[in-house]
């Protein structure tokens, strides 16, 4: 069984620790900064796709190209390897799913700004849920 335990108070850590104590031998135990959310990630691809309609030279690539840029923007590490036939490199290594929620913060704020400098109008309220 698998099972996530996001700790937000003395009763989830008791709980992470109880179920430390009874997992079997051979478990793996993972600790680690909150990942994306949910509310996050919907916001993010209607940003997307409003930059990708409203900035000139945008409309040429996919709304993942489009992330990708911008994660590269954030400092995003990211790892280059050789395609198989050695004629040229790629990305490995950049999703946003791995992000912190304080990383796809800043990933959000950095497109409000890049469309702010671009005059973009988004299509969905700007309040959201960090």
């Amino acid at each position: 069984m698998s099972e996530t335990v996001r700790i937000i108070g003395d009763r989830q850590r008791a709980y992470a620790h109880r179920a430390i104590d009874e997992a079997p031998i051979g478990s793996v135990m993972r600790l680690g900064a909150e990942t994306r959310r949910d509310a996050q990630n919907r916001r993010l691809w209607p940003m997307i796709e409003d930059v990708r309609q409203q900035v000139p030279g945008f409309d040429v690539y996919s709304k993942e190209d489009i992330k990708l840029r911008f994660m590269n923007a954030l400092g995003t590490e990211m790892r280059f390897l050789p395609t198989l036939e050695n004629d040229g490199i790629f990305p490995v290594g950049m999703s946003s799913s791995t992000l912190t929620v304080a990383q796809f913060s800043a990933l959000i704020e950095l497109i409000f700004a890049f469309g702010a400098k671009h005059n973009v109008r988004w299509s969905e309220p700007m309040e959201w849920a960090a």
